[in-house]
């Protein structure tokens, strides 16, 4: 069905054969359907780091990260690096006019063993997170080789330490290379955490 050149409902569908995820996104009606649109859009980002991570090899956790924000400002989200929360946040994902509330915080750390990547995480749920946002996040970074191995690795350590009050052991998560585990807080609920892998290993680099 083809609708006036201009009209609301035409640019909707000219926007829905370009990018359906934004639809997705600006249209979810529950909490599950903005993390499943906002997953896709998460994708992509972290699919267009990879494929320039030779660029990116001299660049800190910081300069990636920011990357990676200013990638996840799209229509229907503002995305902003070091915001407050009871510290500075790496990344805070806003969705723009909604009520209630949909907001995510979220950790990024390049890979340094479990142990760091432990910190990582109680730093998102010990210092930074209510209980208010929806899915925590804490993007990987990997430069060593094999990272399916060292996910991998990093999941069984999780599910033997089961740190910050991890519920039992760490689900598969829709995107390569990454898992999910749940968490008691102190809000007295169990919060989800996505942790979710970004390959920038470069072969003689």
């Amino acid at each position: 069905m083809s609708y006036p050149t201009g009209s609301a409902l035409d640019l909707t569908e000219r926007l829905r054969s370009i990018a359906p995820e934004y639809i997705d996104l600006v249209t979810a009606a529950t909490e599950a359907q903005f993390e499943d649109a906002f997953i896709a859009i998460l994708e992509k980002k972290i699919a267009a780091l990879e494929r320039s991570k030779r660029e990116y090899q001299e660049v800190g956790e910081v300069g990636l990260t920011a990357f990676l924000v200013a990638a996840l400002s799209v229509p229907g989200l503002t995305a902003s690096q070091e915001m407050h929360s009871a510290g500075h946040v790496d990344i805070t994902v806003e969705a723009d006019h909604c009520v209630p509330m949909r907001r995510k915080l979220g950790e990024a750390k390049i890979y340094k063993g479990p142990a760091y990547h432990e910190k990582g995480l109680e730093q998102l749920l010990g210092r930074y997170t209510t209980g208010r946002e929806g899915h925590g996040l804490l993007i990987v970074y990997f430069r060593s080789p094999d990272i399916a191995g060292l996910v991998k690795k990093l999941r069984k350590t999780l599910d033997t330490d089961l740190p910050l009050r991890q519920k039992g052991p760490t689900s598969d998560h829709v995107l390569k290379w990454s898992f999910s585990s749940v968490h008691g807080h102190s809000c007295g609920e169990d919060l989800q955490i996505d942790h979710v892998g970004c390959n920038l290993h470069v072969e003689n680099s």
